[in-house]
């Protein structure tokens, strides 16, 4: 089917389907953009053709803009007379199933009349591909030709309209909306554009992943190329707002297994529609970068605040100047200019091309992966921007002097004007539009920029029936045989033989009542106890139901929270955390999907705010990380080997020591498989 989604994205033969004015815009679009073979509209009476049997020969990509019963019937005849393929526009399948019960049973008869051929959508516009000049779209679009851009595949046809409006200086190659995705996805979608070396990244405007072995493919596929792939998801999945037994689920929502999918594939990952344009300009422009090291520029101090201040929260870098750089930028702008990285240079040096290459060449030959210049250009309507000539020399020169890559940065999007932004990607100066939007492209830019393997696939976890929550006792059994360790116990079934279990163990001990899942908020737990007679009230304000007595840990330097979850949609999602009463607090965590190897669970210690506490803060003890990796690695042992049973797992806390790492409250919530 590959083979014939070329054929349908970049057609030598269009037919045109339906009488509307979905019609008239194709037809209208087709010419503009300049598609050079023959375009056949049909339609019973406003066409010159009235049935697609009457086509002189099949096309390789049609347009079917007729209700969703008749759509059904010319699907089937454009298959077999051996069409390429066809975009269905009509509504009112699937995602109509809730209002109009036919809409599923129409949409598979959709599907059994496509048989072989290549359908996209239903409910969707279609495509544009500004690079061969086809336009299966029915309405406006603002794009035009280009040699070479970036591909855009989104869920919402409203969006990718609004998308072919943008002035921002983006050559935007193809833009594909995929609706249902009944048939053909966004991964089939996004594998074919791929191959296409005239694109130069990929953006993705996601709902939902869909089948994740076709998108873990695609990704693959990206990075063997050397071709970015920018997603920014929206929605949020039923499946994650399930009933939280734990901090886990908590703490996950309904995002973080989309994070930890795209983190492990290598797709960046922006927050907004601006941000993934300007991310993908970007990266049409520069490329990945080869760090977070930014140099920033700007003729302003209040600029330079901003700019430093964008970073507070990021993972982007101003490293500071060395002095081979201070040397030269003093001899550029004198001795009443204060120098640092973000760097005001004030206006001493405004129209002078040589000074202002001379700043902007040291700023950029110190330890960074791209130079930034704020400059805002101003109103052609109402103002010059000859003054402006010479920041764009200048930006161009230390680029070609440096050998970095340069951006210029509009503080305001509207300050960034279209005309202005062409010519500068033109030159290989990325245009920036806004400084947030700039510095979030450059952090993305960055990560893409890190050297990456193509992961093993996540493991799929389906959706446990019958789920039912083990006793603490059990799961920890269940966790200590494969290899995390537990705290000494006895299990104990009525407060009368608490005494002589008490007697079996070490004191100080802690007493838990079973069959609770939040105890402390229950009072089912008690704790520090030191003698028979405190463990003896302990139990019997708890009740008579079962118990667990075990030894209290002592000498933790940091307690974690270690918790998998099951996501039908990306498979299973582990969570390390802050433990204990810190875990709601302050929301620190690190997601993975499993399997995840030892350097991951190191790299997302390392990265928790509580880091410095198993480091060894402020003199004290560190840590047994080994020891801490050991027991989170288990876990993921013990989760594998009951794949598609698990719904959940949590240690919360996991006692850090110096010389051990111990589950003292373990949680399993586990079913049949699906």
């Amino acid at each position: 089917m590959a083979g014939n989604l070329k054929r349908l994205l970049r057609p030598k033969a269009i037919a045109v389907v339906g009488g509307g004015a979905e019609s008239r815009y194709l037809l209208e679009n087709c010419a503009r953009v300049g598609f050079s073979g023959p375009v056949w509209h049909v339609h019973p009476s406003r066409a010159e053709y009235s049935s697609v049997n009457e086509l002189p020969e099949p096309p390789d990509a049609a347009f079917i803009g007729v209700n969703r019963q008749a759509t059904i019937g010319i699907i089937e005849d454009l298959a077999a007379m051996g069409a390429g393929g066809a975009v269905a526009y009509a509504s009112g399948y699937s995602e109509a199933e809730a209002e109009d019960g036919d809409g599923a049973g129409l949409q598979a008869q959709l599907l059994d009349a496509a048989e072989g051929m290549v359908l996209i959508g239903p409910n969707c516009y279609g495509f544009l591909n500004y690079l061969d000049g086809a336009a299966l779209w029915p309405d406006q679009q603002g794009g035009r030709r280009c040699e070479r851009g970036v591909a855009i595949i989104t869920q919402s046809s409203n969006i990718a309209i609004n998308l072919t409006m943008q002035r921002r200086g983006l050559p935007v190659a193809y833009i594909v909306t995929v609706g249902n995705q009944a048939q053909t996805g966004v991964a089939e979608i996004g594998a074919e554009l791929l191959e296409d070396d005239r694109v130069t990244a990929l953006g993705l405007h996601l709902e939902g992943v869909g089948d994740i072995r076709r998108f873990e493919a695609m990704a693959a596929r990206a990075l063997e190329l050397g071709t970015p792939v920018v997603v920014l998801k929206t929605g949020r999945s039923e499946a994650s707002r399930a009933a939280a037994m734990s901090h886990t689920a908590s703490i996950t929502g309904s995002t973080a297994g989309a994070e930890a999918f795209f983190n492990r594939l290598g797709v960046a990952q922006v927050s907004s529609l601006p941000q993934l344009l300007e991310t993908l300009k970007l990266l049409h422009v520069s490329g990945p970068l080869e760090s977070n090291r930014i140099a920033s520029m700007s003729c302003s101090g209040g600029e330079a605040g901003l700019m430093a201040d964008g970073v507070l929260d990021g993972n982007l870098e101003f490293p500071p100047l060395r002095d081979p750089q201070r040397s030269a930028l003093r001899a550029a702008l004198g001795p009443r200019v204060a120098l640092a990285n973000p760097l005001d240079y004030h206006t001493y040096i405004w129209r002078d091309v040589e000074a202002m290459t001379a700043v902007f060449t040291a700023m950029a030959q110190g330890d960074v992966a791209l130079g930034a210049v704020v400059a805002d250009f101003p109103r052609s309507d109402r103002c010059s921007d000859a003054d402006w000539e010479p920041v764009i020399a200048a930006t161009s020169e230390a680029m070609r002097i440096a050998g970095k890559p340069m951006a210029i940065v509009a503080s305001l999007p509207e300050t960034m004007p279209e005309a202005t932004a062409e010519r500068l990607a033109g030159l290989g100066i990325a245009p920036m539009n806004g400084i947030d939007e700039a510095l979030e492209a450059f952090e993305a830019a960055a990560w893409l920029g890190c050297g990456r393997m193509v992961p093993a696939p996540a493991l799929a976890s389906g959706t446990p029936r019958n789920v039912r929550l083990l006793s603490e006792a059990d799961s920890k059994a269940a966790l200590a045989g494969h290899g995390v360790e537990i705290p000494s116990s006895v299990r104990i079934a009525t407060s009368g033989e608490v005494a002589a279990a008490a007697g079996r163990l070490e004191f100080p001990l802690a007493l838990k009542g079973e069959g609770v899942a939040h105890k402390t908020e229950a009072g089912a737990v008690a704790l520090n106890l030191r003698c028979v007679e405190e463990v003896k009230l302990a139990a019997q304000r708890m009740g008579n139901g079962g118990f667990l007595l075990e030894e209290m840990v002592s000498g933790g330097v940091a307690e974690l929270l270690v918790g998998v979850t099951c996501d039908p949609a990306h498979g299973y999602v582990l969570t390390l955390a802050a433990g204990g009463v810190l875990t709601e607090i302050i929301r620190d965590s690190a997601s993975f999907l499993l399997p995840v190897a030892d350097r991951e669970i190191r790299e997302g210690l390392s990265g928790l705010r509580i880091a410095p506490l198993l480091e060894g803060f402020r003199g004290s003890p560190a840590a047994d990380i080994e020891a801490v990796i050991r027991a989170v690695s288990a876990v993921a042992s013990y989760v594998s080997a009951n794949a598609g049973r698990i719904e959940e797992v949590e240690i919360n806390p996991l006692i850090c020591t110096p010389n051990r790492a111990v589950a003292v409250d373990v949680m399993i919530g586990i079913g049949d498989v699906e």
